[in-house]
């Protein structure tokens, strides 16, 4: 059976960031996953997880001023040492929460740029963040995201991010698979899925359109599911939707799979 993550960025927003912890797991999700923990000391998110009895299966690489349009810095050959720094800051951050991988979004290239410059920064920042996140155990991941959400984001599919992870050639990058970008992208989503299962670190989820709850759209996630399960996936896969209202009233979707909702 899938095991589930709580993207706590999307999901129990009717709460304040630090309270979803507790929802999470009330709601039976073991894990949590969230963009960014960089605004709240580690030892207080830290406290967070231990006292609801949650792993955390993910965070991303800090990614710029986001307010400003920022989605990340990894493909910009400008911001190199900016690259670098949140990669420092980012391996404190799963040290402290036992974070065992790390996204990395790799932004929107600067207008104009050299396109062989934007990816040579981008694979020289891939084979840094590796190194230097390996040395701490932790795995680097990139993830391919749709051009309706993120217009000119610099991976758009799954076949150039696994060529840039075969170009910076380490054991330690991986391929973040977010099925709702994916669907919108190319479609074919299990077979995927399948025949890059060796490259796959984590399976992120939510419906289309909408990036909605799954059974809200057209994808068809009973069959995934059960497909990730013949295929032997025992990564987390990240619940990283939108819920159409309160995020339990859009649970209805997770009954048979989450331990169900528990007291503290």
């Amino acid at each position: 059976m899938p095991k589930f993550a709580a993207n706590l960025s999307m999901m129990f927003n009717e709460i304040d960031f630090l309270d979803r912890f507790e929802a999470a797991a009330k709601a039976g999700f073991e894990a949590v996953e969230f963009m960014f923990p960089y605004d709240y000391e580690a030892g207080e998110v830290a406290e967070r997880l231990e006292r609801n009895g949650l792993t955390l299966a993910l965070h991303n690489l800090p990614a710029g001023d986001w307010d400003a349009g920022d989605r990340g810095v990894a493909a910009n050959p400008g911001r190199v040492g900016e690259f670098q720094d949140g990669v420092g800051q980012a391996v404190e951050y799963a040290a402290a929460l036992g974070c065992g991988q790390v996204n990395c979004l790799a932004g929107i290239p600067p207008e104009g740029a050299d396109p062989d410059e934007v990816r040579a920064a981008l694979v020289s920042n891939l084979r840094f963040a590796s190194s230097k996140l390996g040395e701490a155990g932790v795995r680097l991941l990139i993830e391919p995201i749709n051009t309706r959400d993120i217009p000119g984001f610099y991976l758009n599919y799954s076949k150039q991010a696994l060529a840039i992870i075969q170009e910076v050639g380490s054991p330690n990058l991986a391929l973040q698979y977010d099925a709702y970008h994916m669907q919108i992208m190319e479609g074919d989503l299990t077979l995927t899925i399948r025949d890059n299962l060796a490259s796959v670190g984590h399976i992120q989820i939510a419906d289309n359109p909408g990036r909605h709850e799954p059974g809200t759209g057209e994808i068809n996630y009973p069959h995934i599911f059960g497909a990730l399960d013949d295929m032997g996936y025992d990564g987390w896969v990240g619940c990283e939707y939108r819920p159409l209202a309160t995020t339990e009233e859009g649970l209805a979707w997770a009954a048979g799979y989450l331990r169900g909702p528990r007291s503290r």
